[in-house]
């Protein structure tokens, strides 16, 4: 092995070890925002950061703990259990009492991997304050981390680092790291390589070190895309999801679907999955397209929509791809209809620009005897009562008496409603 070659990965080595370096993430520890106001006060509550990877997580755990001089353990939810967890909250207390009352900063990466026995082990140690809880997680805590546990901690929100973020950390390594500030590096695009870490601080290092040691020649590093690929073992997708590509394959990916070609849809879906966007958001699109654009042409389509989101929530990727590619191809074959879509635009226009007309009498419910005198319920007709379950009356305020916003399609299983429509309501042109 190259002597010259550090064991610990770039970016172990280049975690900053004071607060004041830490890159991103203003909203919660800039000048009065609330990990700033905590720490001003010379305390630190039980937390849970929630982030994607790289986003600095589990640095600024350990910052936090140094800034208020406490014990600082680390474990994975992966690979601990039960067992783990009491015995460092039992050292915890005996440190407490022991020497001064020194604090400790239990860090559980991956936190959402425990389970409801695993988490409920730590309600009453963070209760007690035996230990200072901070979890980290990529999921939702809403969904992933119990209700006792996440009243006793507060919630703070990870942001993805930004590219000037990324940057500034790039160039800190470059000039401050012992290995590679011996090495003349070149880039033939340097923003290529952020492109490829999908905003991973964590993977960008690591990938910056993997160049390097791919490519160095007496002491020159040139970092072509060949290279990239090398390193991080696959090929470019041009995908940057804070960016203008961001927007031009989602667009195109949606009028794919909207426009019934399935092999369009899966390719576009593709490209977002390869370049590192988060599945649960195509899922969220897909949703809103079931509605949108297929509506009541094929009601199925909201309920296999619905159906994918939880699923790609429960596995992740890459599972959640096949469950992705089957709702999307399914979601482009469905015949199409934006009814329901152009009902609700309609109706909402009138509310803005019309009066808020009141309700028909008739329509009214007579809940007291006073109500009831002034002829509320008055001429109201059970639907039931009648045959075929239904009798024409007016639901609508007098002022829109037979305004109709909701046109049905022929198109798929519209076509029975609009069939239904026309035969209830005589005398309206559906």
């Amino acid at each position: 092995m190259d002597p010259r070659l550090p064991e610990i990965p770039l970016a172990e080595r280049m975690r900053p070890r004071l607060l004041d370096d830490y890159v991103g993430q203003k909203h919660l520890i800039g000048e009065g925002k609330p990990i700033f106001q905590m720490l001003s006060r010379g305390v630190l509550f039980s937390m849970v950061l929630w982030g994607p990877p790289g986003s600095g997580k589990t640095t600024l755990a350990r910052l936090l703990s140094s800034r208020i001089h406490a014990h600082f353990e680390q474990i994975s939810a992966v690979s601990s259990g039960v067992k783990d967890v009491r015995q460092i909250i039992e050292t915890a207390r005996r440190r407490r009492m022991e020497l001064e009352q020194l604090q400790t900063v239990l860090f559980i990466d991956e936190i959402h991997r425990f389970n409801k026995a695993q988490q409920d082990a730590l309600l009453q140690a963070v209760e007690q304050g035996d230990i200072i809880l901070i979890g980290a997680t990529t999921e939702n805590p809403s969904f992933e981390i119990i209700p006792p546990l996440r009243s006793r901690a507060r919630t703070y929100v990870l942001n993805p680092l930004t590219i000037e973020e990324l940057t500034t950390l790039l160039d800190r390594a470059i000039e401050k790291d012992d290995y590679l500030r011996r090495i003349e590096i070149r880039f033939d695009d340097r923003d290529m390589l952020i492109a490829y870490s999908g905003g991973d601080a964590r993977s960008m290092l690591n990938g910056l070190e993997m160049c390097c040691l791919l490519a160095e020649e007496d002491g020159k590093v040139q970092i072509t895309q060949t290279v990239l690929e090398e390193a991080f073992q696959r090929a470019f997708a041009k995908y940057d999801k804070g960016g203008e590509e961001h927007y031009n394959i989602i667009s195109a990916f949606i009028k794919s679907v909207r426009g019934s070609d399935p092999d369009a849809a899966v390719y576009w879906m593709a490209r977002m999955l390869q370049g590192g966007e988060d599945p649960l958001f195509i899922a969220r699109r897909l949703i809103i397209l079931a509605s949108e654009d297929i509506g009541n042409a094929e009601p199925n389509a909201l309920l296999l929509a619905t159906a994918c989101y939880q699923a790609v929530h429960a596995i992740g990727m890459p599972e959640a791809r096949i469950v992705l590619s089957q709702t999307a191809t399914y979601l482009a074959a469905a015949p199409k209809s934006n009814a329901a879509y152009k009902a609700i635009n309609a109706a909402m226009a009138d509310t803005d620009t019309l009066p808020p007309y009141g309700v028909p009498l008739h329509l009214r419910n007579a809940a007291t005897a006073l109500m009831k005198s002034q002829g509320y319920g008055k001429g109201y007709k059970y639907s039931h009562d009648f045959p075929g379950h239904f009798t024409e009356q007016e639901y609508l305020p007098e002022e829109l008496r037979q305004k109709q916003y909701y046109r049905p399609t022929t198109e798929g299983r519209e076509s029975r409603i609009l069939e239904r429509l026309r035969a209830l309501w005589k005398r309206r042109s559906y």
